[in-house]
This record gives structure tokens, sequence and C-alpha cells, in this order.
């Protein structure tokens, strides 16, 4: 006989306390026990002057009644009880918010509560409470600003060391004399066919052709390799690599993610933009002020409106947020952390719900900046002239008024059979589920809201399944509602290009797109009645009021916040809005956009230099790229640093100015294969760049150098995503959007920066060699060393065509035999000839073994797959 284990244990517990002579717990006084511990650590939120989730606890009847996430306790079951499970920490968040209870008084919480939660009368007339303002306000701490990236980047003298060959270039002198403090010996300069190889590879994310190899090692001219530099630059292939390394920075997919991963389509819009900035060398302030506020600039363009695209790039639900704006704040959440851990270096987000931990950034100062976006809603703008897309508009609208009322006849015909298939499909869940999705939304526990949430979200019915269970009579309704809706469908005029980004307007009017779903949850009243989605312009426009919201619970709404900036690095002498002229937005994200973008800002410019030496020299002299607070690491050269701010923004933001200025560098030209005796002892990590450090190639670079390598590589450029073929298996994971069933052939070997980012199934090629989370901002990618990247190599079908298409390619080239061919494999896989050992080994293994098979050893060589 089985018996359940908690009365198991109740038993042998009250066993216990009999044989050991030991009393059960004595009754708790709730005046002398528990009174105390309400008063002083929980009615500071949850009594008179505030009460965060509509939670009040200083009667005993409000307490039962709870607030948002329903009742505080259940008598005589603290294991049910919301408020022992949080201070106990078995539910989070954790409480109280300032600070973990002792645990003897989570023991008397906990005995209290079982012994049926007795409370005398009210409590809290004398209690301490949340003084308010407080909350909301935090001074700077003395001698914040001081803080190394909170100071305005100053140019320092260069430093001379004596040594001509470093004091010829500023780079060279701040890292030479670094190591010279140190005892650290330089490696020699790498050979030409070294160097050529990674100029290509750092630049346009492809090697050399050994023509282009042989170009330049003949070049004599003192200037030879600076001209590469500038030809590379050139190069459209050189927007594809470094608008990639933004496009991670910017958290940019072709679909939505999460559970409804529905297709973006004009996603790639955005996309082809960054590519073409970069190859433009847009300036960096002009670049970002687009991304923030293109709809707002004074000369607005297709390519600006493109450009905010940038934050609306964020992963979500398909849920709407009109009628759970908790959506909302985490999709501002998001641009916030993108905002400032992408361009500030700065972990703003982390003070959503009190004070950062760690940085002088208080939480109004997240409040600010949230106001600051507050007003954004998702547009499709048109990218055609206005009188062409009002006309559009208004036939479209013409169309989808005559829809409605037949989508919605057909709505509500399924709704029976859709409402009895998902109970159906409810069923077969277990028993504890069922209970959970079955219970009234009210009466759940916060574990079966979490549970029936999951659930009801995953849970769908098609259309299909409903008509096979529709009488026929019925379904002849359907089809003919159908029909009709086809008829109107006709007359759709065709699409005008648009682009997917933002403008500013009222979200709690946004009408209902393709896809949308009412939210799991009771939602929200709607706060006002009168107003619009978009301004028309005839009146200014108005921003919907955003909250200082306490603990950043969004049912305890603090003051009405202003739009504002980080106040530790803010001078306050940028304005917080610049209206435009059009009145049709707030022009805050405008103003936003001018204080990123500022000389007086301290942060962007030492953020983006930082990111480029961290892709040309493979770490960054900062090596958290996104975080240059104190829980960030230390610049290793913070002069050197600080020098090259400060020359970004004298030569106008220029990014290809700072290729060509730390190309130039003799450090970027170091070996990489340098022992350098005691300098192991020293800085093991090459934390001053006494060689070149290798660098793993990215997955997309891999793809895109396998294809190289077989000659099969397709450089058109721009437009519409790729969908590279995958196996069944993975197709049949996928549940929600698209990836169109293109078969592998000239058509989807484009690079890869076409291929389409699909959130919930990205490109399993990628994902082995360390694709980061395309949910979120990306800084620096990863880069394992995993059996599963050597056996992708090996194995992968794919691979080990293209590795057969690379064989008849040198066999056309090289028909006179084997040593022609084993040379041009390695000039074409490695830009160099094979060595006197390797000529040997390759011979003998040639004569045993097929040109494909030597055409797959190349593909897998260590060489292959790494920057050097």
């Amino acid at each position: 006989m089985f018996y359940n284990i908690g009365i198991v244990f109740l038993r042998v517990t009250l066993l216990g306390f009999v044989l050991t002579g030991l009393a059960l717990p004595a009754d708790v006084s709730f005046s002398k026990q528990v009174q105390p511990i309400l008063e002083a650590r929980c009615l500071k939120c949850h009594g008179e002057k505030m009460q965060m989730a509509k939670l009040d606890l200083r009667t005993r009847e409000a307490a039962l009644k709870g607030g948002e996430k329903g009742p505080s306790f259940v008598p005589n079951d603290p294991e049910q009880s919301s408020l022992y499970r949080k201070v106990a920490g078995l539910e989070k968040p954790l409480m109280p918010m300032d600070g973990k209870l002792s645990n003897a008084e989570i023991g008397i919480l906990r005995d209290w509560i079982a012994q049926g939660a007795k409370w005398e009368g009210t409590i809290g007339d004398a209690a301490p409470q949340q003084d308010v303002s407080a909350l909301e306000d935090m001074k700077l701490p003395a001698g914040a600003r001081d803080f190394w990236s909170f100071r305005k980047p100053i140019k320092a003298a260069i430093p001379k060391t004596g040594e001509p060959e470093w004091d010829r270039h500023p780079v060279d002198a701040f890292l030479r004399k670094a190591m010279l403090d140190r005892g650290l010996k330089a490696a020699p300069l790498a050979g030409p066919a070294t160097l050529v190889r990674r100029a290509y590879l750092d630049l346009t994310g492809l090697p050399p052709t050994p023509d282009q190899v042989r170009q330049y090692t003949a070049d004599t001219s003192p200037d030879a390799w600076e001209k590469l530099i500038d030809r590379l630059l050139e190069s459209p292939a050189y927007g594809e690599r470094w608008g990639r390394h933004w496009l991670d920075v910017a958290r940019y997919a072709d679909s939505n993610g999460y559970e409804h991963d529905f297709d973006r389509p004009n996603a790639w819009r955005y996309r082809d933009y960054v590519i073409q900035s970069f190859n433009k060398d847009i300036p960096f302030n002009q670049f970002l002020e687009e991304q923030i506020a293109g709809d707002e600039l004074e000369q607005v363009t297709n390519n600006t409106l493109i450009a905010t695209g940038f934050l609306r790039s964020y992963a979500k639900v398909g849920f709407r947020e009109k009628d759970n704006p908790q959506f909302r704040y985490d999709y501002l959440d998001d641009m916030i952390a993108t905002v400032g851990r992408g361009i500030l270096g700065l972990t703003v987000q982390c003070a959503r719900c009190h004070n950062h931990k760690f940085d002088p950034i208080a939480q109004k100062d997240y409040y600010k900046l949230q106001a600051s976006l507050w007003g954004y809603v998702e547009v499709d703008l048109p990218l055609v002239p206005e009188a062409e897309a009002k006309a559009y508009a208004a036939k479209v609208k013409e169309i989808e008024d005559n829809v409605k009322p037949l989508r919605a006849a057909i709505k509500e015909l399924e709704e029976p059979y859709r409402a009895k298939l998902m109970v159906e499909k409810y069923r077969k869940w277990p028993e504890h589920i069922q209970k959970a999705v079955f219970t009234p939304e009210a009466d759940r526990t916060p574990g079966q809201v979490l549970l029936a949430n999951q659930i009801i979200r995953t849970t769908n019915v098609s259309s299909e399944e409903i008509d096979r269970n529709v009488p026929a009579a019925e379904l002849d309704k359907k089809r003919a509602l159908e029909a009709r809706i086809k008829e109107f469908e006709r007359a759709r005029p065709k699409a005008i290009p648009v682009a997917f980004g933002i403008t500013d307007g009222d979200y709690r009017f946004t009408p209902d797109w393709a896809g949308d779903e009412p939210a799991p949850g009771k939602g929200i009243k709607q706060e006002v009645t009168e107003g619009s989605f978009l301004c028309d312009g005839t009146t200014p426009y108005q921003a919907p009021p955003s909250y200082f919201l306490h603990h950043g619970d969004s049912n305890s709404r603090g003051s009405v916040m202003k739009p504002g900036f980080v106040s530790v690095i803010d001078d306050g002498t940028m304005p917080t809005a610049v209206p435009p002229a059009n009145h049709r937005t707030s022009g805050r994200r405008l103003a936003l956009a001018h204080w990123l973008s500022s000389p007086g800002n301290p942060l962007p410019a030492r953020v983006m230099v930082n990111r480029i030496w961290h892709h040309h020299f493979g770490r960054g002299i900062v090596t958290t790229l996104d975080n240059f607070g104190k829980a960030g690491d230390a610049p290793t050269h913070p002069e050197l640093l600080d020098w090259l701010a400060v020359e970004f923004v004298e030569h106008g933001w220029s990014v290809k100015h700072m290729h060509r200025l730390l190309m130039s560098s003799r450090a970027y030209r170091l070996s990489s294969e340098f022992g350098g005796g005691g300098n192991l002892n020293i800085d093991a990590a090459n934390l001053y760049w006494w060689k070149f450090h290798p660098q793993r190639l990215e997955a997309e670079v891999v793809r895109d150098n396998i294809l190289f390598a077989s000659g099969s590589l397709n450089t058109k450029m721009l437009g519409p995503a790729v969908f590279p073929e995958l196996s069944g298996e993975v197709l049949a994971s996928m549940d929600k959007g698209i990836w169109r069933k293109q078969k592998d052939g000239p058509e989807v070997w484009r690079r890869s920066v076409y291929v389409y980012r699909k959130r919930g199934l990205p490109l399993p090629f990628f994902e082995v060699f360390d694709l980061p989370d395309q949910n979120i901002t990306c800084a620096r990618r990863t880069t394992s060393t995993v059996p599963t990247q050597a056996l992708t190599l090996l194995n992968n079908e794919w691979v080990l065509n293209q590795a057969r298409r690379m064989a008849d390619r040198i066999a056309t080239l090289a028909p006179s035999g084997p040593e022609a061919q084993l040379d041009l494999g390695y000039q074409i896989a490695l830009s160099r000839l094979p060595t006197a050992e390797e000529r040997r080994i390759g011979l003998e293994f040639l004569s045993t073994h097929t040109l494909a098979d030597f055409a797959h050893v190349m593909l897998n060589l260590n060489e292959f797959v790494y920057l050097r």
C-alpha cells in the first residue's frame, strides 16, 4: 500500500515531537508577533499611501480579498498562501522588496497562517509608510560623475616610446608604451599572404581570390597596405559584413518570436538600410538619429522612415497591447535595454523596478527614458507620395469595411465548434493541468495562473479542424461567406511599398491588425474613449501619459513622467522634446536622438570605437562592450580609448575613418603565431596586444566562406530574405510564421546576412556556430568549441555538396594534375600555398582519395574557420 508522502512526513514529524518531548508550535500571537512584521515590512507598499498590485494588508478582509494576484493567504494552508510563499522565496518575486525576512519571521507567518490566520482589528495607523517622493527621486551621490566612463573623453598627448617603428602611429604609441611598462616583447609583422587574408575577412567577410593575393603581394609600393584597405572599404561586401555587426546590436529578425512567431514581411528593408548606411559611411551620429527618430527629422526620407525599424525590432507576442499593456511595458523595456546597452554601454534596464544596484542610475531615469519613447506605435510607413498612399488607404478601407462583418459572421459561426474542440484538446492534458485551465480565472492560485496561461496561449484550433467538425449546412454558410470575401478581395489594389517602423500615436486606439489576439487575462478597462490612433496634424499631437511605476508594478502608478535622460551623464542643457513642424509627433524621440549623438554625451563615441576595436582586434579595450558601468570591466588602455573617441567625433563620426586608422597601425599587422617568451608569464591573455589575437569566424562568415570556396556564392545584394533548405524534421517543429520551401541552389546561395532570421527556428548551421539569442541586443558573440561544429563540417549534406562543387572548380581551373590542384585548393581555402610538409601529405592523400575528399578536408581545417 502506498501513502501520500506529505501525510507520512506529517505523521513522522508529530511522532518526533511526542518521542522527544517537544511541544507542538505554540499559538502565534497576532498583535505581538505578526502585526509588527506586517507594519514594519509590508505596509510600506500595501498600506494607506500605496497599495502595490492593488493589495491592502491593513485588514483581514482586505488581505483575504487580495489584489491583482489573488488572496494573500489561505487560512490553515501556508503552502497555498502567496504571502508565505513569497517571503519564503518559494514564489517570485521575493518579498519584501527591501530585504529578506529572517527565518524566525518567516516561521511566524507560516505558523500563523497554519493556525487559521487569526486577526485583531485594523493595523497600520502608526505604521511607517513608504515616502513616495523618496521612491521617485534619487539624488546623485557625491562624486558619481567622477567614474571614468561618465567623464567627457579627453584627447591625451600621444606618448613617445623611442622606437621609431612604433612612434609613427598614435595607436601604436599608446599600445607600445603599455607593453614597455610591463616588459612585454612585440610579435614580428605577419607575412603578406596572412595580412591580405586578414584584411579581406575582416572588412568584407570573404577571403581574397588567388589573383587578389598575387596582386597585393606583387605591389611593392610603400602605400600598398593603405590602398588595399581603401579598395576593401569601397567594396559593397563591406556593408554586408559590418552591417551584420550592427544588426546583432539591433536584435534584428524577420519574425516576431515567442509563441506568435509571425512573419514580418517588410523587416528586411531595415536590414538593407543598415548595409547601405555602412557602405555610404553615413556619419554614426546621423545613423543613430535616423534610427531613433527618422520620422521626426527635418528632412524625412524613405530611408529615415525605414531606419525606425531599429526601435521596432523587439521580439513580441501577438496579443493586443491595448488589452494588456504589460506587454507594452516589456517592449519598452527592450527598447531601453537596446538603447542603453547598444548605444550608451549602460544597463539602464536594471533600474526598471528599483534604483540601479551598481551604477548611479535612478529608477526615475528609467521612466524618463520610457516617457521619451512612450508615444510610439507600430506602423507600416508608406514609401510612396502622400497622395498615392491616401488613395491606397481609402481603397483598402473600403474593402475592409465590406469584409469586416463577413469575417465576424464566420467567427460567430465557428466559435461554438472552436470552444468545443479547445475543451477536447485541454482534456488530453494531465489532471492537474486540466484543473488549472478549467478553474475560473479569479479563483486560480498563482501556480495555476502560470500553468493555465501557458496552455491557453499555446493551444489553437485551426479553421481546417473546425471545418471537419461543422455540419454540412453550416459549412455551406461558411463557404458562401468566404466566397463573398474573395469577391471583395479581388478589388484590393497592389500593395504599396512600406517601411516596418514606428511613429507617435496612442496605443490605446490601435486598430486590430491581422494576427492580433485578445490576450489571456482580464485586460484593462479602456482609460479614455475619445482619441485617435494617429494624429492628423490639425492640432498638435499630445503623447498619452506615462507614469513612474513603483517597483515596476503597472498597478502602482506614481507621478506622471516627463521625458528626460540619464542624469549622471546629462548636463541638463539639451531639450527633452523638439516638436516637429507637422505637429504629428511629440519630438521626444528626436530630442533623445540629439542627446545620444551630442558631443557632450561621453558614452556613444566611446562605445562605438570600442566596438570597432573589438571586431578588428578580437577583444575590446573595454571587454564588456555593452557595460561601461561599475560592474563592467575597466579599460586596459583608458587614454587610448578616449583618444579614439575624440578622434571619431573630430572626423565627423566616420566609421571608415576608424577602420583606416586602426588597420594602418603596426599592432593590427602583428603575427598571431608568436610565443613571446616571457610574455606568457606576464600577460597570457594577450590583454596588451603584443600579438594579433586570432578570431573564430562567425556562423554567417563560415557559411559564406564555404560558398566562396566552392565557387557557388551568389553575390546579389539586398531585397527579401532567402530560405535555405531545411529537413522535414526541422520544419515539422514550426507551428507559426513561415519558412518558405526553397530548394538548395543558386537562389539561396546568397550571403548569409540575407538568410531569413526566424526567431523560433534559426538556421541549424548558424546555431552550431554560436548564433546569438535573436531576441535581445548582442554586443559580443560567444565563441565555443564543441563537437557538433566538427561533426557538422564533416557530415552535413550541404557541406558535402559544396565540397564536391569545390572539387569540380579545382579540376576545371587546374586540369594539369594533383600538384596544381593541391596548390589551388590551398590558395582558394587558405589564401596561401602549402608548405613542403603539407604538399607531401596532400599528394599522398590525393593518391588514395578523390579530389572531393581533399576539398572536404580543406573546409574542415582549423585555419579555414579562423581569422589569423
